[in-house]
C-alpha cells in the first residue's frame, strides 16, 4: 500500500531520491552478501518497503534506506545459515566486482570502497550474520550502534560487543595489508607469465611456500576442473600448470579494486582471479569459474579488460 496523500510529483521525487541512494545501498547489500545479484535484490526489496510507509515520517532519508537494506540483508543471511547443515565449504569464492584497468563506473567504484578485497569478503563469510551486519554498517558506513541495535535485537552495548568480536574476527584471519597495485601486478605478471612457458621454477619462485588457492568451480564441474582448496607452493604451481591454456588468453582487469585476471573461453568469461601478495609473493588465490555465476559478467573488447554492465 502506498502512502496516503501521495501525489505523481511525490511518488517521482520519491523515486529520484532513492536512485540518488542506489549505489551506496548496493554497496551495503554486496557487502553483507557477497553476491551482486542478491545485493540488487536486497535494494529492490528496499524500495519496495519505501512505497509502503509515509515519506514524511522519515528524518533521514539515507539513514533509513540503509538501515532497512541491513535488515533484509540480516533476514537472508539468517535464512542462509538455517539451510546451511554444514560449515561454510571452504571453496566458496564470493561475487568479484570487475571492471578494466582504464574505464571508471561510478555505481563500481562504490561497490569497491575501501578496498573491499575478495580476501576480506570472505573472511566476512565465516562471520555470524548478526556480527556481519554489526560490523558492515559500523565500521565500513559510520553507522551508529543506536541504529544498529534495533535491526539485531540488541541494546547498544550489545551491538557495540557484536562488532568488536568481528573486528578481532577480521583483523586474525585477514591477509596483511596488499601492496600498491604495481606490485600486485608486477607478482600477477610474473605467474601468467610463468604459466603461460610452462616455467615450473619461475612459478614456484613467486607462490609464497604456504600460498592458498580457493577455486569455486560451482556445483557442476568436478574432477581437476571442480571446486577445490589447495595449500602449498608446490601443489598450487601444479595446478596453475595444468590450466596454463586459460592463461594464455588471460586478461588483466580490477577485481574489487585491485589487479587481477579475467581469462576467456570461446569469448566469454570462463574465470576470474585475484589474489593477495606480500612482500612480492602470492599468499592467496581466489578463483570465481563457475559459469551459472559468470553468466552476467560481460566481455568487453580486447585490451579493455573485462566490465560489468
Amino acid at each position: 500500500m502506498s502512502a496516503v496523500g501521495e501525489t505523481g510529483e511525490d511518488k517521482e521525487d520519491l523515486a529520484r531520491s532513492f536512485e540518488e541512494h542506489r549505489a551506496h545501498l548496493k554497496a551495503v547489500a554486496y557487502r553483507m552478501l557477497g553476491s551482486l545479484a542478491e545485493a540488487e535484490d536486497a535494494v529492490q526489496e528496499a524500495w519496495l518497503r519505501l512505497g509502503r510507509v509515509d515519506p514524511a515520517e522519515i528524518g533521514n532519508l539515507g539513514g533509513w534506506l540503509t538501515t532497512v537494506t541491513g535488515r533484509i540483508c540480516l533476514d537472508l543471511l539468517r535464512s542462509r545459515a538455517a539451510r546451511r547443515e554444514q560449515p561454510m565449504d571452504d571453496t566458496f569464492v564470493p561475487d568479484p566486482v570487475i571492471r578494466p584497468l582504464s574505464r571508471v563506473d561510478p555505481e563500481q567504484e562504490a561497490l569497491e570502497a575501501d578496498s573491499v578485497g575478495i580476501a576480506l569478503l570472505v573472511v566476512m563469510e565465516a562471520l555470524d550474520p548478526d556480527e556481519r551486519l554489526a560490523f558492515v554498517l559500523h565500521d565500513m558506513f559510520a553507522v551508529p550502534f543506536d541504529d544498529i541495535a534495533p535491526v539485531v535485537e540488541r541494546t547498544p552495548a550489545a551491538t557495540r560487543q557484536l562488532a568488536s568480536r568481528a573486528r578481532r574476527r577480521v583483523r586474525d584471519s585477514a591477509p596483511p595489508a596488499a601492496p600498491d597495485a604495481a606490485q600486485q601486478r608486477q607478482a600477477l605478471d610474473a605467474f601468467r607469465a610463468a604459466a603461460r612457458t610452462g616455467d615450473f621454477e619461475a612459478l614456484l619462485a613467486v607462490l609464497h611456500p604456504d600460498v592458498v588457492l580457493r577455486a569455486d568451480a560451482g556445483a557442476l564441474l568436478e574432477g581437476v576442473a571442480g571446486s577445490k582448496r589447495l595449500q602449498g607452493a608446490q601443489r598450487v604451481a601444479e595446478s596453475a600448470m595444468l590450466f596454463a591454456r586459460y592463461n594464455a588468453t588471460a586478461r588483466m582487469v580490477l577485481v574489487n579494486g585491485a589487479p587481477g585476471l579475467v581469462s576467456v573461453v570461446d569469448d566469454r568469461v570462463g574465470s576470474v582471479l585475484s589474489v593477495t601478495v606480500h612482500e612480492g609473493r602470492i599468499t592467496a588465490l581466489y578463483i570465481l569459474a563457475d559459469p551459472e555465476r559468470l553468466e552476467g559478467v560481460a566481455l568487453p573488447p580486447e585490451g579493455e579488460g573485462a566490465g560489468e554492465d
